[in-house]
């Protein structure tokens, strides 16, 4: 590992969630959640509220009785949040919030504006924010309004709009800033800059504010064996090695508003001033309402841009098939329409290889090396296309030509000639600007500590040997084009044999009647067998009904086998073989199964499923995992009762989640993060598919995510 990794792994593992200490604009009280009486405390709380022996006091002498009874009125009925105002002995204001956390109650009083905003303000704010957010053409547009926006609400010298790439870095978008504090606008920053865990905390708390980068950190009182989890805490002390950071910016106070989109953090809003600044709670709550309007924005114009382009393909692909007759070999008439054929992918240069008949348009690499890599293309598999976007890292010898051909998608039709289709697109040599160099990202000081980097100043990288990145629905047009080649090459097949062996046709349809009679047979007795198994464990339930354990597990049998025999049928009635649409596999076997629970289940169950392309062995083990879940709901969340249950099918560049949440009492969470034989089947399932389960909370209830890659890895 080198030194970088290191570094990099200590700023991933470090605990920014348990500081032990506040930042120093309010202070913290932890309270036994039985009485209301304070544990600990954190800030000038004697200053502030005039009481020196407080350890172990009713928070009402604190607070006042009518902000006690608030919160315990708060904490009866589950609420979180604004408790009330609060004024200090120096008779300035104070915003009281409270969260629960673990056995414990934090109450958070931080300085608030003397001269709060009037709601009506607020909301003309934000109305005239959303409006500017609908009139927006593309997501870059919006996120110029949005920069605006944020620093019209925020008072902020300067706001960017940060978006993570790929490869966990990232880069400002958009950004409306004074000159007093330089500009970042187009610049890049590495991925260490904000390490894995303080992302998951941005996805938790949208927003999060420093006043002060200067501050000295006030510790909680007094010092406890174990550490308090305060990543629900606004005061929340921050990591010293971000406040080094901001100072070496030339920040004076900071905030971060989270772009959060589907679960995932797409990106940040940044506000920087040069001198401290106060962000209140109501400014903070309207810049959390704005964050979310903008994430909605965001997502509808991605999805929008998707499918309008999805639809253009469309009509690409119809048009090129279109123009492929029966008549002759495949290759000739691809040869001839290549520049459609380059058109259809947005490539710069595209080549059908045939044995030793070689077609080539545009930009593309020598003919005498095309033979050899067609050959090594082939080799990759015929599953899925081959997609790069720097195939000299994939195929050494492209660095040769890598500016004619730094980026490949290719497919093979059949590899004994071998035949295959190739799209090229020329090398794109990219200068990009980062805030300093990212390979100082971060670095140890003199002491041994891990510091961040000083310099911010423009640092300019060229990128040599990649190419423009395929989109997901330019990998699905090539994918649809290789199924209708292969629909041609069979129907071109077929009508050759019907010329040549017209007399055998009656024994061939027979042959082929008796093998659909086969499948039809296998799988009607397998069906049959599971049904007698599954009646067999109802049989042994009853039998065993007074011995508890034994009928629940044979129960729990039954159920399974039931559900193997829904996911088989509904696989068997599949149209197609090596790909299905995940959506209606996952609609047509969720409705068999959900109908076999109960018209009761039926009405309370919702499905938004999102059209996926995906392998069929992978459609099976998703069927497989969506079953576990319906049946833990099923056996958890209500209780055995019906209950509202909402399936979803998302799908983003190329990567789906499955999201299966209920409203229950959080029963399920338990069930499905413990150690019995569904969750370790619906972990293994999993992880065969390369992918992450996440347990979440509902509020009420718990919703379980599944993501993982349309495409095996391997591919």
């Amino acid at each position: 590992m080198t030194d970088t990794a290191l570094d990099l792994d200590a700023c991933a593992r470090e605990p920014i969630h348990i500081p032990e200490a506040i930042q120093p604009h309010g202070f913290v009280m932890v309270l036994d959640r039985s009485d209301l009486t304070i544990r600990r405390a954190g800030g000038d709380i004697e200053g502030l509220a005039g009481i020196e022996d407080w350890q172990g006091a009713p928070v009402s002498d604190v607070l006042g009785a009518a902000v006690a009874d608030t919160l315990r009125e708060m904490m009866a009925s589950g609420l979180t949040g604004h408790v009330a105002r609060w004024r200090s002995l120096s008779r300035l204001d104070y915003d009281v919030t409270t969260h629960a956390a673990g056995d414990v109650q934090i109450v958070e009083v931080e300085q608030s504006s003397q001269e709060a905003y009037l709601g009506v303000d607020l909301l003309s704010r934000l109305d005239r924010a959303g409006t500017a957010f609908e009139r927006a053409a593309s997501v870059r547009s919006l996120c110029e309004h949005a920069a605006r926006e944020f620093r019209r609400l925020t008072g902020f010298d300067r706001v960017m709009i940060y978006r993570f790439l790929d490869d966990e870095s990232g880069v400002v978008l958009a950004e409306d800033g004074s000159p007093e504090l330089p500009s970042y606008m187009n610049h890049h920053f590495p991925g260490a800059d904000i390490p894995r865990q303080a992302r998951a905390l941005y996805v938790r708390n949208l927003v999060r504010v420093i006043p002060n980068v200067r501050y000295e950190p006030q510790p909680l009182r007094p010092a406890a064996e174990e550490a308090l989890d305060m990543s629900d805490c606004a005061l929340r002390s921050v990591s010293p090695i971000h406040l080094q950071y901001l100072r070496n910016m030339d920040v004076g106070a900071s905030a971060s508003v989270s772009i959060v989109k589907d679960g995932e953090l797409w990106g940040l809003v940044a506000c920087h001033s040069a001198r401290p600044q106060l962000m209140t709670h109501e400014v903070r709550v309207a810049a959390a309402s704005l964050a979310r309007n903008l994430s909605r924005q965001i997502k509808s114009r991605e999805e929008a841009e998707i499918y309008r382009e999805r639809l253009r393909l469309r009509g690409l692909e119809d048009e090129l098939v279109a123009r492929l007759p029966f008549s002759e070999p495949l290759h000739r008439p691809l040869g001839r329409h290549l520049s459609r054929v380059a058109q259809l992918l947005d490539a710069d240069g595209a080549v059908v290889l045939r044995g030793d008949q070689i077609a080539r348009y545009g930009s593309c690499p020598p003919e005498e090396a095309l033979p050899e890599l067609a050959r090594w293309a082939a080799g990759r598999g015929r599953a899925e296309p081959l997609v790069t976007d720097r195939l000299p890292e994939l195929y050494p010898a492209a660095a040769d030509w890598a500016s004619s051909a730094s980026g490949m998608l290719a497919f093979t039709v059949t590899t004994e000639e071998p035949f295959v289709m190739m799209w090229f697109r020329a090398e794109q040599v990219e200068t990009v600007r980062w805030a300093g160099n990212p390979h100082e990202a971060v670095k140890h000081g003199p002491s041994g500590e891990l510091t961040p980097r000083a310099s911010f100043d423009a640092w300019a990288e060229t990128v040599r040997g990649r190419a423009r990145r395929w989109t997901a629905a330019q990998v699905e047009s090539a994918t649809r084009l290789r199924q209708s080649i292969f629909d041609l090459r069979s129907a071109r097949q077929l009508r050759r044999l019907n010329d040549t062996l017209r007399e055998t046709v009656a024994d061939k349809d027979t042959l082929l009647k008796q093998q659909d009679f086969l499948l039809r047979e296998v799988n009607h007795r397998i069906q049959n067998s599971l049904q007698l198994v599954s009646s067999f464990l109802a049989l042994q339930v009853r039998e065993h009904r007074e011995e508890a354990s034994v009928a629940v597990a044979l129960e729990e049998a039954r159920r399974r086998i039931k559900a193997v025999g829904l996911v088989h049928n509904r696989l068997y009635r599949a149209d197609q073989f090596e790909t299905l649409d995940l959506s209606r596999y996952l609609r047509e076997l969720g409705d068999e199964l959900i109908e076999s629970m109960g018209a009761d289940w039926a009405r309370d169950v919702q499905m938004t499923l999102a059209p996926v392309s995906i392998q069929t062995t992978r459609a099976v083990s998703l069927g497989l995992v969506l079953t576990e879940l319906i049946i833990n709901v099923q056996k958890y969340a209500y209780g055995g009762c019906p209950g509202p249950v909402s399936i979803l099918l998302e799908e983003d560049r190329d990567r789906l989640r499955l999201i299966v949440a209920d409203q229950g009492e959080g029963q399920a969470e338990g069930a499905a993060q413990g150690g019995g034989f569904g969750s370790r089947m619906i972990d293994s399932l999993v992880k065969q598919l390369e992918g992450r389960i996440e347990h979440l909370p509902n509020d009420p209830g718990l919703r379980v995510v599944v993501t993982a890659p349309i495409q095996p890895s391997s591919s």
